[in-house]
This record gives structure tokens, C-alpha cells and sequence, in this order.
């Protein structure tokens, strides 16, 4: 885990300035103590310098994770937000698109948002500017690029693709049929040793 290089705090920092403009400011001197953005195999966590302090003790091989996953470099320096971001870009964001009931499913399976589906949007929010997404009830969807002001398209990387969400539920079978086996198997020795007991 180490500080970003200059290159890299620019690269982050007009990533993040295209969502929330000069309120980048705001994430890092909050009212609740100083944050700092750090660089741990590839991906920015965002931290608080208290937490931060307490990781030293955890060597670099060991530690998993820290803070909030802001977003990874990707092996041709570019840097791409993850949906974790979501939460801190919202409260600071200059461009809006609030998305019908009806298109919020569409939207979230990666889909483009046609000109019916738009609820209500921020003005004078130019093509290919970064907008935060959200449902009419003003819950957050998502984070992506306007290509177009009425026709929108997901930029971030899917939380689970296809292949990902087959593979969890294969997993969890797996998991239930392990399960399962070790009933069969330890019933007997279960019985047995109530037998025992009751012979006691």
C-alpha cells in the first residue's frame, strides 16, 4: 500500500472532477477528519487517516482490502470508478438524470436509457459529461457518462456479469450438496452416540 504518484492523483482527480467538479475538495478535508486516497494492488481506497494509521501494522501481502475501493488503474493507466465510489460522488454531484420506475431495471442490466425512460435532468449538461444516476425516489443508480443527454449508457464495470452470477450459484450448490454429505455421513456416528448416551 503507498500514496499515488502525481501522475496517478491527476489521472483519479479529472476522473472524479467530471462527476462532482470542485467539490473534489470536500472528500479528502471533511468535517469528521482527513481522508487520503491510497494505491493497494492497483486499485484506490479511499481511508481516513485514523484507520490508515492502524493498517501499518499489516504487512502488504496480508492486507485485503482498506477503506472504500474508489476505483483501479487498468494496465493502460487509465483510471475506472467502481460502483463502491457511488456513495461519495452522489452527495457532491453537479449533473443529475433522475430515471423512470419503468427504465431503472433496464438501465442496471447495462442497457441504454431511451428518451421516454428520463424522469428529469440537471440543465445545461453537456454530451458525454458525468452524471450521477438515480431512481425518482433520489436513490443512486449509477455513475456513467452521458453520451448523449437522452440516451445514456453504463460505463462501469458490472457488479456481477453473467458469467460471475452463474458461477456464484454454482458455488452455492456446491456448497448446499458438501453439506448434505456430511448429514449422511455423520448421521450414523450421530445415532450412535445417543445410543451410547442413553445406554449410560
Amino acid at each position: 500500500m503507498r500514496p499515488l504518484t502525481e501522475e496517478e492523483t491527476r489521472v483519479m482527480f479529472e476522473k472524479i472532477a467530471k462527476y462532482i467538479g470542485e467539490n473534489l475538495q470536500l472528500l479528502v478535508d471533511r468535517p469528521d477528519g482527513t481522508y487520503c486516497f491510497r494505491l493497494h494492488n492497483d486499485r484506490v481506497y479511499y481511508v481516513s487517516e485514523k484507520i490508515l494509521k492502524l493498517a501499518a501494522n499489516i504487512s502488504g501481502d496480508k492486507l485485503v482490502s482498506l477503506g472504500t475501493c474508489f476505483g483501479k488503474f487498468t494496465k493502460t493507466h487509465k483510471f475506472r470508478l467502481h460502483i463502491t465510489a457511488l456513495d461519495y460522488l452522489a452527495p457532491y454531484a453537479k449533473y443529475k438524470v433522475w430515471i423512470k420506475p419503468g427504465a431503472e431495471q433496464s438501465f442496471l442490466y447495462g442497457n441504454h436509457v431511451l428518451k421516454s425512460g428520463l424522469g428529469r435532468i440537471t440543465e445545461s449538461t453537456c454530451q458525454y459529461q458525468g452524471v450521477v444516476v438515480y431512481s425518482m425516489a433520489d436513490v443512486p443508480l449509477m455513475s456513467p457518462h452521458a453520451d448523449d443527454v437522452t440516451d445514456l449508457q453504463g460505463c462501469f464495470h458490472r457488479c456481477f456479469s453473467h458469467k460471475s452470477y452463474l458461477n456464484c450459484i454454482q458455488s452455492i450448490i456446491q456448497l448446499f450438496s458438501f453439506i448434505l454429505l456430511l448429514v449422511v455421513h455423520l448421521r450414523p456416528l450421530i445415532e450412535d452416540s445417543k445410543i451410547e448416551d442413553i445406554q449410560r
